[in-house]
């Protein structure tokens, strides 16, 4: 993984231990840097050049669009004055999470609030980049921190029958779910980045007003609403989900 501050470019690599920290590998000032797109020098889609004062590298996205995200805001960092001076890098968390066993389990989970806290610490923007294999930009986290939403919603799984209330908060590219609002602690929660919002199709067997559809490869939800005020508020907060998205 990359982490772009105010001064710096570091490269990284996900820790193999029980710590769940990234391990950096080296960093490169942005004073003095030029980046460049190179896919027709070395042949690979997506690929540019990063020219530093200590080194050259050559990196590759997914997608245009990430390639995109990345050029922007290298650029704009680059051309940005630092005027602060930045906090230490992120070590990340101390706990191991699979971002994939989300919610079921812990629904019935039977540990206690302090409990169900820590377990989600892990759930940090970085860990989910680096597990969905995705990036999120500047841009993204200001339209994120815009779009914040809270409410009562009626939640099924994709091969469940039942429906559940629960109060959700919608959040930093997050859903946590409680049983109330008055919860000091959430039952689980859904990082959203990589997922899609749509209508239900035909094949969903959803016979429900005002429901909506969250998807990432598999793993698939369905939200009730109470209107279809509701139902918009959904998809226009989604929009700053990140769902496109270091």
């Amino acid at each position: 993984p990359f982490f772009l501050f105010s001064d710096m470019l570091l490269y990284t690599s996900k820790g193999v231990t029980g710590t769940n920290q990234f391990k950096i590998h080296g960093h490169l000032p942005l004073h003095g840097m030029l980046v460049e797109e190179s896919e027709n020098e070395w042949s690979v889609p997506h690929c540019f050049t990063i020219y530093s004062a200590q080194k050259t590298i050559v990196v590759a996205a997914s997608t245009r669009l990430e390639m995109g995200k990345w050029m922007e805001d290298l650029n704009m960092a680059i051309e940005m004055p630092v005027k602060c001076l930045l906090p230490s890098p992120p070590s990340g968390s101390s706990d191991e999470v699979s971002l994939e066993q989300e919610s079921e389990e812990d629904i019935h989970s039977s540990r206690s609030s302090l409990d169900r806290q820590s377990h989600h610490r892990a759930n940090t923007t970085m860990h989910v980049c680096w597990y969905r294999n995705t990036s999120v930009s500047m841009t993204d986290h200001s339209v994120a921190v815009e779009n914040q939403l809270s409410g009562y919603l009626l939640r099924k799984f994709k091969n469940s029958n039942g429906w559940q209330k629960l109060w959700v908060v919608f959040t930093n590219f997050c859903l946590f779910f409680y049983k109330t609002h008055q919860d000091d602690y959430p039952l689980a929660s859904l990082p959203l980045l990589g997922y899609t919002v749509s209508t239900p199709v035909e094949a969903d067997g959803i016979q429900k007003d005002y429901v909506f559809k969250l998807q990432f490869k598999s793993h698939v939800y369905f939200f009730r609403a109470e209107n279809i005020i509701l139902i918009w508020c959904a998809y226009y907060t989604h929009l700053g989900s990140g769902k496109e998205g270091h």
